[in-house]
């Protein structure tokens, strides 16, 4: 009702509605808690990457959506953004946002950032995220369905339009592309010669725009894995959108309460997928970052790092954690530990094998706790 004070675990997947004042008082002094671990690991750190205890760099991205998010972000000390979301400049409104309005919108958030890089992911709408003017008819499978890519190439006035307005904004900062959804090389080619077609477009009109702004593409898809060399070796970079390829590669729809319990970073197909797209990066000797809850579990960090990822870019409120966990780990270990987890053929004891790193290194502290409860009145 109105008025009431609702608290939201997170952690547990909890929403607990007109605590008593018991629970208020205990949820109030874990919040308290987790703000002043928060922070004192933010004043500990420093503003550049995250570094290994043998001295190797992993750089640490944050996931922004709005233009406010930006602060926070460089006040966690992020490196910059590794995935910009544009759909929700789409979403909850009549009519599609214009060229004009778009272009306002990215330069801004990229001079919010600057001289820091802007990862930024093209529209991807559609699955669970509709645009009501777009989508005038239901989907039986919307996750399997007109989304993402899939949709910018059908509709390339729309996807021309965001196009434009990137590379205008690309002059105030440093940005770079990528796209969503990917499922192989041809479909790669076909964005890219959209990209071409809109660089020649801005050149003949006398446009300003970064020409040498970089293009990548995601890895969400079992056939984007399958196809990873052949798309490193046409892209400027690389980057897996971990919640997609985990629902993809286990067939699990992870907002259905009846199978959420299946979604399982830890399932050795998908840490297969991992290593098979990091060496098809490493071969072509381009970049590849991980993006995605993954990238912001303490947990699986030094896993992640073992397996060679460049970068990780996650939630804001990941970084202190997670740049804490890098701090804390040695790469020729984790190099070890990963070929360990790649050897077990089971996801409850892969997920074992994590626990008990964990908490030898002491990460299971950072790892319980999770995310700050919200106290909503």
């Amino acid at each position: 009702a109105p008025g009431d004070r609702i608290i939201v675990d997170g952690t547990h997947g909890d929403v607990i509605i007109r605590p008593v004042p018991a629970t208020l008082a205990r949820y109030e002094a874990e919040k308290e808690r987790q703000e002043s671990q928060r922070k004192a690991l933010i004043v500990a750190e420093h503003d550049g990457p995250g570094v290994t205890l043998d001295g190797h760099e992993v750089p640490t991205f944050a996931n922004v959506e709005l233009l406010a998010e930006t602060g926070h972000s460089i006040r966690a000390h992020c490196q910059g953004v590794g995935l910009y979301r544009t759909e929700y400049l789409f979403m909850n409104r009549p009519m599609l946002p214009s060229e004009e309005e778009q272009f306002e919108s990215y330069r801004k958030v990229v001079e919010a950032m600057a001289p820091l890089p802007v990862t930024i992911r093209t529209l991807d709408v559609g699955g669970d995220k509709i645009v009501p003017s777009l989508f005038q008819e239901k989907e039986a499978n919307p996750q399997l369905g007109w989304r993402s890519i899939r949709l910018c190439l059908d509709r390339p006035d729309i996807f021309k339009a965001q196009l434009r307005a990137l590379f205008r904004a690309s002059v105030y900062g440093t940005m770079q592309i990528m796209f969503p959804m990917i499922s192989g090389l041809d479909q790669l080619r076909e964005a890219k010669t959209v990209v071409d077609q809109v660089r020649e477009d801005l050149s003949a009109r006398d446009v300003d725009f970064d020409p040498d702004m970089k293009v990548g593409s995601m890895i969400e898809v079992p056939g984007a894995v399958g196809s990873a060399n052949a798309l490193a070796s046409e892209c400027d970079f690389l980057s897996v959108g971990s919640n997609d390829l985990i629902q993809y590669c286990l067939a699990v729809d992870r907002v259905n309460k009846r199978t959420a319990h299946l979604y399982e970073p830890a399932h050795p197909g998908l840490l297969h997928m991992l290593k098979q797209t990091v060496d098809a990066a490493k071969q072509a000797e381009i970049p590849v970052s991980i993006c995605g809850e993954m990238a912001g579990d303490p947990l699986l960090t030094e896993l992640l790092i073992g397996l060679g990822f460049d970068s990780l870019s996650m939630s804001a409120v990941s970084l202190p954690r997670v740049r804490a966990e890098i701090a804390n780990t040695r790469m020729s270990t984790a190099k070890r530990f990963a070929k360990k987890a790649l050897s077990i053929g089971s996801a409850s004891e892969i997920r074992k094998l994590l626990k008990q790193r964990a908490e030898s290194r002491g990460t299971m502290k950072l790892y319980n706790h999770g995310r700050t409860p919200d106290l909503v009145s």
